[in-house]
């Protein structure tokens, strides 16, 4: 992965780096909502919840399609299902020390040591 990959995945975990906006694209996995249908399950203000999806929508993670006067939303980009399944597994609080570890003091190291 290059550089710039790098840069345009960081910039995807800031922008959806507010629990709003993760509430949304969570929604977004389930299917197309407009916008009422967020705002019931937010309890967000209609304003409010439209600058999320603008911002979601520019960044290119989501679009929309209209179908009468409602705005439908729905995911654009692979990338956000796989995101919110690791937000939602359990880890550990720490990894276990590595044997070679001076906390531990057990084993040696792997690599070659530098003087």
């Amino acid at each position: 992965m290059n550089m710039r990959d790098v840069a345009d995945r960081i910039d995807i975990l800031r922008l959806i780096a507010h629990p709003a906006r993760i509430a949304i694209l969570g929604e977004l996995t389930k299917g197309v909502k407009c916008v009422s249908d967020l705002e019931e399950f937010l309890e967000l203000r209609q304003s409010n919840i439209s600058q999320h999806l603008s911002a979601l929508r520019l960044a290119g993670l989501i679009d929309y399609f209209v179908d009468g006067r409602l705005r439908c939303y729905f995911l654009r980009n692979a990338m956000v299902p796989d995101l919110l399944e690791i937000l939602k597994k359990d880890y550990p609080l720490e990894l276990p020390a590595p044997e070679c570890c001076p906390v531990t003091k057990k084993g040696k190291y792997p690599g070659e040591r530098r003087k």
